[in-house]
């Protein structure tokens, strides 16, 4: 199951990243300066995941990505992939997994362990 992952960047504002089964980045999404907005839009990106489009790109040096658009605001950016074939796999995997994933905050940092 795929997981939608924040955590907080090196300049201080939050992220989330949607993670695949295999625990690849599929996207990063923008920034946010409060974790509680990086967490509603992942909620509600979790949510609209059907509703969103995927405008895929190439780059100069013939890498392939894609942005997540919802409501006609890009919210996200995909890792870059060597295939156009990959880059449908991982929107593939959003339509299918995206909804169903789960959200996990680990922006504080502060990881416990009990035996």
């Amino acid at each position: 199951m795929a997981s939608l992952v924040i955590t907080k960047r090196f300049s201080g504002d939050y992220k989330f990243e949607l993670m695949s089964r295999k625990g690849k980045t599929i996207f990063t999404s923008n920034a946010y300066e409060l974790r509680m907005d990086c967490e509603a839009d992942a909620e509600r990106l979790k949510l609209a995941f059907a509703s969103c489009s995927f405008v895929k790109f190439k780059t100069s040096k013939d890498r392939f990505f894609f942005r997540v658009v919802l409501d006609e605001v890009v919210v996200a950016t995909s890792r870059k992939y060597s295939t156009e074939l990959m880059v449908q796999k991982g929107i593939d995997e959003i339509v299918k997994y995206g909804s169903k994933a789960e959200i996990l905050d680990f922006s504080n940092n502060y990881f416990e362990f009990t035996d």
